[in-house]
């Protein structure tokens, strides 16, 4: 049953030291028996090994891509992903399981409402933003870490460390961008900033559901832009203070 268009894309190099490191190979007529169970195995081993790193970058894509929408939209990344994830259209993790329980569907379907409207009024999203600092960041870290699934708990520490450290960055790229944005009287712009941030963090769920390494790349893009911001912003705040 060995595939040969796969067996020719794997180097001829591979096949020999297979049978270099098995001389009994060599011998009679079961030459051609045995080499063909070493390639089979050798592809084994390749795909064995391609399916553990897809899966890990599937892992990474998912733990920081909770981490970074939640930055922006906690409630609404929990509902989805629990929505989903109880009509069968999403499987997660044991350990993120507890996302598809109806009673927290519900506590996320209500509080993502909330922030829809509270996020779309001038000032009062600063405030809701000031607020949500201490609830984000957490629960960004807590859900990068329990997306790593059963693993070693120093991998689940550290997921919790740098997912926290992203949802942070996301978290206080966006509450300052609004805080800027707020300076301008008309409630347009502060409108497009809103809606604009739900619509990436729908096509970062996507992104990181359908393609992980876009994913990453992606997010890694958005990470030095979102630094940019902040240095920017440090600026403009330490300027404000200056002329008070």
């Amino acid at each position: 049953n060995l595939k040969w268009p796969s067996y020719r894309r794997t180097p001829v190099s591979s096949f020999l030291r297979v049978v270099h490191l098995d001389p009994s190979l060599r011998r009679g007529d079961g030459f051609k028996h045995g080499l063909a169970e070493s390639i089979s195995l050798h592809l084994a081993c390749n795909e064995t090994r391609g399916c553990l790193a897809m899966d890990m970058l599937q892992t990474v894509a998912l733990s920081s891509g909770l981490a970074w929408a939640s930055g922006l939209r906690l409630y609404l990344v929990v509902f989805l992903a629990g929505t989903l994830s109880y009509f069968g259209y999403l499987t997660l993790l044991e350990t993120l399981s507890v996302l598809k329980h109806p009673l927290v569907i519900g506590a996320a379907g209500i509080m993502a409402f909330a922030e829809l409207i509270a996020d779309k009024i001038p000032a009062f999203d600063s405030i809701w933003d000031s607020i949500q600092t201490f609830i984000r960041i957490p629960a960004g870290a807590l859900l990068a870490a329990f997306a790593m699934g059963d693993v070693d708990p120093a991998w689940t520490v550290a997921a919790g460390l740098i997912g926290g450290t992203i949802t942070a960055g996301t978290h206080f790229a966006k509450a300052g961008s609004r805080l800027a944005i707020n300076t301008s009287p008309e409630p347009f712009s502060n409108w497009i900033a809103s809606f604009s941030e739900e619509g990436m963090v729908l096509g970062g769920l996507w992104a990181m559901l359908a393609s992980p390494t876009l994913f990453l790349g992606m997010l890694a893009v958005f990470l030095v832009i979102a630094g940019f911001i902040l240095f920017k912003l440090w600026g403009f705040v330490g300027r404000l203070l200056r002329r008070v």
